[in-house]
């Protein structure tokens, strides 16, 4: 039987968790319902773009041989505007058309000149050009996209730009991945509903909330199920449903090697653990693995720890899973503006808001640091990722992430 990989470093674990991935089903969503959503197939035009030439400019076509030797005055043959049907008066020399920002170009004509460049006679028939042409202001048909080509990629993340290329492209409904139904279950005699009266060393739960808000930022759709009892019984039940009903399970509380640790002891009895502990501060005790054919991550209880291992683990799991689409968070070298803690084993992933005022940008502590202070992860903007051993005293330098 393989043993376990245990207390492994951070890219180890998101390669252990990348090679059970979600199964994604794929839908079709309107244009309206796009944003934000994740490309599930290769995009290709269905048209040119500009499917035509046209103007980039309200002003006036003529032939540019015209215009070297400016002023210019030219005999006004036809208007045209944009989503004119039909263009067939060719320009000649001495001749030029008036024109509206994306009006098809007049056969014989090959430059534009803006209107605020010309002068009309008072009867209307005649322009002056006080300047050459302007050959570039007209767009070729095809030099944005030409009709076939692959505008938008497996994978790619539909911000309000991209939706828009969809629709020139000629695409009024886009296929994308379907959101996961990610369960998430909390674990523990002492979790109390906010609002609830407490008894002596009860705390109000606070984890699923926070995940939920993960999941949904990550863009798939988190269920929420009511507190585990530290049971046995009750955690199996539970456990089976969600995996019945969701595609991703989250647990948060019993991974680590405590008596009362129920999530780590019933996976290890009866699921399929994959990994179990991993090298990060905090967060160190999440476990991956399988219940009944459905993934799982065991999240640890301490609240800044689940915050902090849905980042580096879960999350880019989701985005593994959607060919590397979903929001991701901007990477960074920030300068130390003050001594922090690291770990000699240890990624370090400590809580920090950016000061980006300066020369450089620059790291200072939310404050106390401890796994369970969730104030601390709540003012920071940003976690470093100090490597197993790198120096951390002000004025070093690390990699870090926004928030």
């Amino acid at each position: 039987m393989t043993e376990t990989p245990y207390f492994i470093d951070h890219e180890s674990a998101v390669r252990i968790a990348c090679k059970s991935p979600l199964n994604l089903q794929i839908e079709d969503v309107t244009l309206e319902q796009a944003n934000g959503r994740v490309l599930a197939k290769d995009l290709r035009s269905t048209v040119d773009d500009p499917p035509f030439d046209n103007s980039a400019m309200d002003g006036f076509a003529f032939i540019h041989q015209d215009t070297l030797e400016p002023p210019t005055t030219l005999t006004i043959l036809q208007t045209i505007q944009a989503g004119e049907s039909e263009v067939t008066q060719e320009v000649q020399s001495g001749q030029a058309s008036r024109i509206m920002t994306g009006g098809p170009i007049p056969p014989g004509a090959d430059s534009i000149l803006p209107v605020e460049r010309c002068t009309v006679d008072d009867t209307g028939n005649t322009v002056t050009l006080l300047e050459k042409g302007r050959p570039h202001f007209i767009r070729k048909q095809g030099e944005n996209l030409q009709k076939g080509e692959i505008a938008l990629h497996q994978g790619t993340t539909l911000t309000p730009a991209k939706v828009g290329l969809c629709a020139t492209m000629g695409w009024p409904k886009i296929p994308v991945f379907k959101r996961a139904k990610i369960a998430i279950l909390s674990t523990g005699d002492e979790l109390k509903q906010p609002g609830e009266a407490l008894k002596a060393h009860e705390i109000y739960e606070s984890n699923s909330y926070g995940l939920t808000c993960l999941v949904q930022w990550m863009g798939h759709e988190a269920v929420r199920y009511p507190a585990v009892n530290d049971s046995m019984e009750t955690l199996r039940a539970s456990l089976d449903r969600a995996a019945n009903e969701c595609d991703l399970i989250l647990t948060s509380g019993g991974v680590s090697m405590g008596e009362w640790d129920f999530v780590r002891k019933i996976m290890e009895e009866e699921g399929d653990v994959h990994f179990w502990r991993v090298k990060i501060r905090p967060g160190s005790p999440p476990l991956f693995g399988r219940w009944k054919d459905t993934p799982i991550f065991g999240l640890p209880g301490n609240p800044t720890s689940s915050h902090v291992v849905f980042r580096v683990l879960v999350a880019p799991y989701l985005r593994d899973s959607m060919q590397g689409g979903g929001p991701r968070e901007q990477q960074l070298m920030v300068r130390l503006g003050e001594d922090f803690k690291g770990d000699e084993k240890c990624l370090a992933l400590r809580r920090i808001f950016i000061d980006t005022s300066g020369e450089h940008p620059t790291a200072y502590s939310t404050g106390h640091q401890g796994s369970g202070n969730l104030s601390g992860i709540a003012r920071a903007d940003g976690l470093t990722l100090l490597e197993p051993g790198q120096p951390s005293k002000k004025g070093d330098w690390c990699r870090a992430i926004f928030l």
